[in-house]
């Protein structure tokens, strides 16, 4: 059966297909319960409605409806490390440095905790996490992963898509900005490179704004962005925020607002349930999925 744009995704067992609206989907025998989380759809606006399942039934029936609550993308929200710079390799390689001298591992699962968190506050889960906060506070932590981390950041490179999604919004008049925990002195050193790019956001809020009084997932950070478009704050259903962490897809919902998330792969696929929509690469983007100007389409 042939797919179309916004054909639902069925991801069971370990393989992929795409059946069209109103299709079935086959269920493996001896399967009589089907979790919604399993059916995803590429297009963010319609969700899965009227599902039948039966007992001992091979097949499990349902239809779409597109949802409702959230208005028409008109501004958009990136997030910073691991979104469009290539930045946390660093923040692994410096940590794995620091819990080797303990022998303890550096896992994803740890990081996942840690990521989109202000510094003392990753910092407190590190320690803490990992059992050694009786032989390093954070505070002693975050010394020493400071004096490794300024020697690493002005070498950050920009991830595949960064470039020519905030491009294209820019240039189609989409009100833009960046909204990370790094402070304002890791984002000098980290973007040093890149100026000229990062200056196409309308502003910039950075993790020790005044505004911003907790890491994410607190929405302080997107709320105080909100606020500072012109015309501001702007209604958070109208927003679109980018992210790759857990915490900062939290923070974005907890804020009103709708999420793309675009995680390492290496990070456990239990901790995308709460992204709108989840991507390998910013160069999967489709804007037209979202209401927001596509692409220009340029001759082979």
């Amino acid at each position: 059966m042939s797919s179309l744009p916004h054909a639902w995704e069925n991801i069971y067992g370990g393989y992929t297909k795409y059946f069209l609206p109103g299709g079935t989907i086959p269920l493996a025998a001896g399967h009589k319960n089907f979790r919604l989380p399993q059916v995803k759809s590429s297009n963010p606006s319609q969700q899965i409605t009227d599902l039948q399942i039966y007992p001992n039934c091979t097949n499990l029936k349902f239809s779409m409806a597109n949802s409702s609550g959230k208005g028409p993308i008109t501004h958009v929200l990136f997030d910073m490390d691991g979104l469009l710079l290539d930045t946390e390799k660093y923040y692994t390689e410096v940590q794995e440095i620091i819990l080797a001298r303990y022998n303890k591992p550096f896992d994803w699962s740890l990081k996942a905790k840690m990521m989109g968190k202000k510094a003392i506050e990753a910092a407190r889960v590190f320690v803490e996490e990992t059992g050694i906060s009786k032989t390093l506070t954070a505070e002693d932590f975050l010394v020493e992963r400071e004096a490794m981390l300024q020697k690493l950041f002005p070498d950050s490179e920009l991830m595949p898509g960064a470039s020519r999604l905030i491009g294209h919004l820019h240039a189609k008049g989409i009100p833009i900005c960046l909204a990370t925990g790094s402070h304002r002195r890791h984002f000098e050193l980290k973007t040093q490179r890149h100026g000229e790019l990062f200056s196409l956001m309308h502003h910039v809020v950075l993790g020790d704004d005044p505004e911003v009084k907790q890491g994410k997932p607190s929405p302080d950070i997107f709320l105080a962005a909100a606020k500072r478009f012109e015309g501001g704050p702007v209604d958070p259903r109208k927003i679109l925020v980018f992210e790759d962490a857990p915490s900062g897809v939290q923070a974005a919902k907890n804020a009103g607002m709708s999420a793309v998330m675009v995680p390492d792969p290496r990070l456990d696929s239990s901790y995308h349930d709460a992204a709108d929509q989840v991507l390998s690469s910013l160069l999967d983007f489709n804007p037209s999925d979202w209401g927001l100007p596509p692409f220009e389409v340029t001759a082979s």
